[in-house]
């Protein structure tokens, strides 16, 4: 009977696939195996946020792989990046999660900030020494960005802010939040990005949510009242807020997409390795066709995610326009986690129901990568208006 986090993932190919990336995915499998794998149960049964070991993998070059080296990212493609996500996710969804939102909140700056900004905070933001969050959805606002409330007024050199952010992942764990507000009211033209520091006078992270999943990464409300953030903190010009955030929704779902993948990855395997040692009368359970093609489906759906991620990674890396490619990942490879793991549970009985296997704690995590970085209905919206 299984009793530790798989490992199994292919070999990847590809023009990408430079031995100094192959060299990366080893350390990140040896990392995962040696970091997170013994960790997970504790902190996400203790709702522990894994600070310390997210500044290791920092220290490891982690948090920062898709972002040019003169910065001291990674400089390695969206694939790469992605296939490390991955990994991540196959020993721990809530540290693949964490991994991916510090990414993201590197954006603005990195795509869109002076270079003066990017040289006084992008370093420490790369290096893991700084944790980020972004501060997007509002209680009326979530995949409509357009009705954002939250306001920032220019009073000399700096910006008066008010309003309250929610589903802020590292809320309150961050040393700087993203707040993406309204300067203007021309609809999505009057949005702009602020990056403020999290000690930031009147920005308040309230009390986490309490969450079916994914417990070791804070989840919370901010609250803005009166918050005073210099107007040198406004990343790109004011009004650049909806293009910045529609670049974080394309980055985001490949994101999600990724740990997905390794967390179908993860249940597959473990499905499988019981499925081998189960005996029912007299034989492995794998043996039977009840089993072996639960299995069969599982593993299929499981490539076919990676495969359709994979394209649009590569798209992506390629310039192209990718949109609805990343819609299309984040929808299949979610949906087929759900599937994933809820199929694992069924593999395992009532073993799959206990705390003492993974499977339950897996099928909880997934179902919240059907809900973030835009619903898997907003997916459809996308996908469908592209055609």
């Amino acid at each position: 009977m299984p009793t530790t986090a798989p490992t199994g993932h292919p070999q990847p190919t590809g023009p990408a696939w430079t031995a100094e990336a192959l060299d990366l995915l080893r350390l990140v499998r040896q990392l995962a195996a040696a970091e997170l794998a013994s960790r997970v149960q504790q902190f996400e049964s203790e709702a522990t946020f894994p600070r310390e070991l997210l500044k290791t993998l920092g220290r490891a070059g982690l948090l920062g792989l898709p972002y040019p080296q003169q910065y001291g990212g990674g400089g390695q493609p969206y694939e790469v990046y992605l296939t490390v996500l991955e990994t991540l996710a196959q020993h721990w969804l809530g540290v693949a999660q964490s991994v991916n939102i510090h990414v993201l909140s590197c954006y603005g700056l990195a795509a869109f900030g002076s270079e003066e900004q990017r040289a006084a905070w992008l370093p420490d933001m790369l290096g893991g020494e700084l944790l980020g969050a972004n501060c997007i959805s509002e209680a009326e606002a979530g995949s409509d960005i357009s009705a954002l409330r939250t306001t920032a007024t220019l009073h000399e050199d700096h910006y008066v802010v008010n309003g309250v952010k929610s589903w802020v992942s590292h809320a309150g764990a961050a040393d700087y939040y993203n707040v993406f507000c309204r300067t203007g009211s021309d609809g999505v033209r009057g949005l702009s990005l602020l990056l403020a520091p999290a000690d930031t006078p009147g920005l308040r992270p309230q009390t986490p949510e309490r969450k079916m999943g994914v417990r070791s990464s804070p989840t919370a409300q901010i609250v803005l009242d009166g918050a005073e953030i210099t107007q040198d903190r406004r990343i790109g010009r004011p009004g650049k807020g909806f293009l910045i955030a529609m670049g974080l929704f394309d980055r985001g779902r490949l994101g999600i997409a990724a740990c997905a993948v390794g967390l179908a990855q993860a249940a597959l395997d473990y499905a499988v390795a019981y499925a081998k040692t189960r005996q029912q009368f007299g034989k492995p359970i794998i043996s039977f066709q009840g089993i072996g093609f639960l299995l069969a489906d599982m593993a299929t759906q499981v490539s076919a995610a990676r495969t359709l991620l994979l394209d649009a990674a590569r798209r992506f890396d390629a310039g192209q326009q990718s949109s609805a490619a990343a819609a299309k990942a984040k929808l299949f490879a979610t949906d087929t986690a759900m599937r994933v793991t809820t199929d694992a549970v069924q593999v395992l009985g009532g073993y799959g129901y206990v705390t003492d296997h993974p499977t339950e704690r897996w099928m909880r995590e997934a179902k919240l990568l059907q809900l973030i970085e835009g619903t898997n209905q907003i997916q459809r919206l996308v996908i469908s208006s592209s055609l």
